[in-house]
């Protein structure tokens, strides 16, 4: 068994409390930390998944994004990752802001050097809901729902894509869409998973529903002021495609938002709404 992780902080907050943790993890190979924030009501209590995006911590969100106080309303869990590996001292994995620390896209790697240790998707999927189950009872895991920012948007939406029947809901802030065919996305999948485009496209929410993945009726919000908006994120695809397949799209443009945190504490309530409401109508 894995040896049980370890309380890095504790604060109180909203009635609940507010934890980092950190522990051993077998798919990365290195110590991984997660934000855990548990509402005050009693009882094993539903888990929203947040994902940060490029250069963020799991201090990000549980310091800027604000979702505590509408989970501990509402008595969601909140399970906050962090978004990379930590000392595994890949050659190059520092170099570039967009690729490496701080900017693992949620995938497995299959490309060497990033292969031995950025396996995001194995950990996010099987270890760190193990972690859970076996050592935090107040998080209910039989019902699920995630979110995510950014790369974490990307990660949100393709996890749920890749995992249909895991997520209750999905949702999204500013999502990277296309990642196949925007520039951060081109540089990361050539050097975490090589020249192979089908596997890039497995990784690529706009693909997959292309490809006929389904997930929830998905719930995007995107501000029309993002710098990032036209080269990077492309939800216009996104929704192109979803129209095609005959996948569900809420996207709620913003006008004069931009791509930050201000951005996500103001959009951040109705994301944890959406994601109750689906966990409250499924039992």
């Amino acid at each position: 068994m894995a040896a049980a992780p370890t309380l890095v902080e504790a604060h109180p907050c909203f009635g609940g409390v507010q934890e980092v943790w950190e522990h051993r993890s077998e798919a990365t190979g290195t110590p991984m930390r997660y934000g855990l924030f548990t509402p005050p009501q009693p009882g094993p209590r539903p888990a929203l998944w947040f994902l940060s995006g490029l250069t963020c911590t799991e201090q990000n969100v549980i310091t800027k994004g604000g979702l505590q106080r509408d989970a501990a309303r509402l008595g969601l869990t909140l399970v906050c990752p962090d978004t990379s590996p930590r000392g595994a001292n890949v050659p190059g994995e520092g170099d570039r802001w967009d690729l490496g620390l701080g900017a693992s896209y949620y995938i497995d790697a299959t490309r060497a050097p990033w292969s031995a240790h950025y396996r995001m998707e194995r950990w996010l999927i099987e270890e760190l809901p193990a972690v859970l189950a076996a050592h935090h009872p107040r998080v209910d895991l039989s019902r699920q729902s995630i979110t995510g920012h950014s790369m974490g948007g990307h990660g949100a939406l393709v996890l749920a894509l890749r995992h249909p029947g895991r997520f209750r809901s999905v949702s999204a802030i500013a999502p990277i869409c296309n990642p196949s065919e925007s520039p951060w996305g081109e540089h990361a999948f050539t050097e975490l998973l090589g020249d192979d485009r089908a596997l890039w496209a497995a990784h690529d929410a706009t693909a997959l529903v292309r490809a006929g993945a389904k997930a929830p009726p998905l719930f995007i919000d995107q501000g029309d002021a993002d710098p990032f908006l036209e080269s990077q994120l492309r939800p216009e695809r996104l929704r192109a495609a979803c129209e095609e397949a005959g996948q569900l799209l809420t996207l709620r443009v913003w006008p004069g938002y931009d791509h930050g945190y201000y951005f996500v504490a103001t959009v951040a309530a109705d994301h944890v709404e959406h994601a109750a409401a689906a966990l409250r109508a499924q039992g």
